[in-house]
């Protein structure tokens, strides 16, 4: 099948849903999403003429942005409401073929935060990580490296974590970046690349801890969880002074090695807690897609830490043995 070739002045625009010149493959005909997006595509030959050039552009708007070569692998930003995205590629004489796709950028999950919340930003980047292994991951083992890489990375600078397993094993990486102890409303926003394979991670485990003012540790504990194919939650299942951390699956859909390796994946959470140490986790947004959580846990730990806001950042191994290679970047903390 030929692709249909309408000329407009000095503008030759080709168009075959079932064989275009343009293919895109992120983001999908309809799809939901949220500024910014991932934006991935690649050109074949125009009019039988080589690609010298590829671009984008929105709607009616004559503002095209272009990237060199065949073809496209960048994030996007654009106001919220349905739009058309125009993919386009250019022959080096001339010629020029579009693919057409239907999105709507949603509002952003950050939306919900107040104007007078406190933002960490670049915690990735910070100094002072650590990696330990996750005795409660069972009688395996793990140890876990990290380095600061600007490539691949959606900032320019990305943390990369490297983590070896035996016996489903996994790797804990915390770094701890303030206090407040008065702080019950939280929205944790991230970026996670995993890089290809990954048939060795179990769950990709997303947590942060707080020290409220009466010296108890909230733990809101959050992970991808591959065993059942859910994102999870944590809960208190006894007291403060003789806890018992368990881990609840909800009903919403996640699976780790589900998720397109070699590519940067957005996860946003909401949670917040009351006075006692009950979380409720509200929502999970992934690459832009909301799931609703609404799940309110007691999760208040008596263990004797001094003030500290903390995050954690787990990979779990499955399997006798394997290893892993998973990127964070843009990691934001907004409380309030």
């Amino acid at each position: 099948m030929k692709a249909l070739c309408l000329l407009a002045p000095a503008l030759l625009v080709c168009a075959a849903p079932a064989f275009a010149n343009v293919t895109v493959s992120s983001p999908v005909n309809g799809a939901l999403v949220v500024s910014p997006f991932s934006l991935a595509a690649t050109a074949s030959p125009c009019s039988a003429q080589p690609i010298a050039s590829m671009g984008y552009s929105f709607d009616n708007s004559s503002n095209t942005t272009i990237v060199n070569g065949t073809s496209v692998n960048t994030h996007v930003s654009g106001a919220a409401g349905a739009h058309i995205l125009h993919v386009k590629s250019w022959g080096n004489k001339g010629s020029s073929c579009v693919a057409n796709i239907a999105i709507t950028i949603l509002p952003s999950p950050a939306a919900v935060v107040p104007s007078n919340a406190v933002a960490v930003t670049g915690i990735h980047t910070l100094k002072n990580w650590q990696a330990t292994f996750d005795s409660g991951t069972g009688n395996g083992s793990s140890t876990g490296t990290m380095r600061i890489v600007g490539s691949p990375s959606v900032s320019g600078t990305a943390r990369e974590f490297v983590t070896s397993y035996t016996n489903f094993g996994g790797e804990r990486y915390s770094v701890l970046f303030g206090t407040d102890a008065s702080a019950t409303n939280f929205f944790y926003d991230t970026w996670i690349y995993p890089a290809s394979p990954t048939s060795d991670i179990a769950n990709i485990e997303m947590d942060l801890n707080q020290v409220m003012s009466n010296g108890e540790t909230v733990i809101f504990g959050f992970q991808c969880d591959g065993w059942s194919g859910t994102w999870d939650y944590t809960t208190n299942g006894g007291t403060p002074q003789a806890p018992k951390d368990l881990w609840l699956h909800s009903t919403s859909s996640c699976n780790p090695r589900a998720w397109t390796t070699n590519t940067w994946h957005h996860v946003q959470i909401q949670f917040s807690r009351d006075n006692q140490g009950n979380v409720t986790y509200r929502s999970v947004w992934f690459d832009g897609a909301e799931q609703e959580i609404n799940a309110t846990v007691p999760s208040a730990f008596a263990l004797g830490w001094g003030p500290a806001l903390l995050t954690n950042f787990q990979v779990d191994g499955i399997g006798g043995s394997g290893s892993a290679i998973v990127y964070l970047d843009n990691l934001t903390v907004y409380r309030w």
